[in-house]
């Protein structure tokens, strides 16, 4: 019996030691899960710029959390391009008024100013959504470094409630997100490009480049446009130069053709000649 009593102890002792870790070892749910219908949009959002869920453009991602919880994402913007992020936030269906806001920081977290769109707006009472939108100026190859223009690299957005009952707070919400890109052109050209996108962990990358043996990756270094980075240097604005050229050139050699007659003028002899 006394045998029996210390082998149901010692299991008891070992189950309990074991719990832990195997609820440690249970998978947690990820930001970048797929979709019901087996698309790579995600289906979740991140709580902070670290863990920020990543969003292609032309993407619809989705979230479910709480009021008062912070919902990031990212997306990759380069130079030359506009783009707009478009949020919807689907409310409970009894609620007080309440005020959500869209803010968008660039990859050195600074914040951008939206060129236009609602980005702050007041649900009523009983709303059922609210839509949110945010268009951000184009984003440039270069800039100094004392401005705050948007320079291409990674781009986080954050949604959150800044204003409500505490009474509604904790109340589930659902949330979508989009992000497009308008292609602006050789317009918003400048000279000059950066050495490197401002994308996370960009530095150890380039570490790591220089050096094979290092085997150190990149955080969230896979975040960039479909056709990859542009070199910051060519733009149809050189098209539009060099067409610009040959019309000048043309039109100089017209003028002078124009202006310059039939050849010398015929000598006109002397009076009494």
């Amino acid at each position: 019996m006394r045998i029996t009593r210390v082998l149901s102890a010692a299991l008891l002792m070992a189950g309990l030691a074991a719990g832990p870790a195997v609820a440690d070892s249970s998978p947690s749910a990820s930001p970048s899960s797929t979709s019901s219908d087996g698309s790579s949009a995600p289906t979740q959002a991140g709580t902070s710029f670290r863990t920020a869920t990543e969003l292609d453009q032309g993407q619809t991602g989705t979230a479910s959390g709480s009021t008062g919880d912070y919902l990031y994402w990212s997306f990759a913007a380069d130079a030359g391009q506009r783009p707009t992020v478009k949020a919807t936030v689907k409310l409970p269906d009894t609620h007080a008024g309440e005020t959500w806001q869209l803010d968008v920081y660039d990859g050195l977290r600074r914040r951008q100013a939206c060129q236009y769109g609602a980005a702050t707006r007041t649900a009523a009472q009983g709303t059922a959504s609210l839509d949110l939108a945010c268009t951000l100026r184009t984003v440039r190859a270069w800039s100094e470094q004392w401005a705050n223009d948007p320079l291409p690299g990674t781009y986080y957005v954050r949604l959150t409630v800044v204003d409500l009952q505490s009474s509604d707070l904790g109340q589930p919400v659902s949330t979508e997100l989009r992000v497009d890109a308008k292609d602006i052109g050789g317009s918003a050209a400048v000279d000059g490009s950066l050495a490197e996108p401002l994308t996370p962990g960009i530095a150890v990358k380039s570490t790591s480049d220089e050096d094979s043996s290092s085997s150190t990756s990149a955080a969230l270094s896979s975040i960039e446009p479909d056709g990859g980075w542009s070199s910051g240097w060519w733009s149809d604005r050189w098209v539009w130069t060099g067409v610009g050229g040959v019309l000048a050139a043309l039109a100089g050699i017209g003028g002078y053709a124009l202006t310059r007659g039939s050849g010398r003028p015929r000598r006109v002899p002397p009076p009494g000649m």
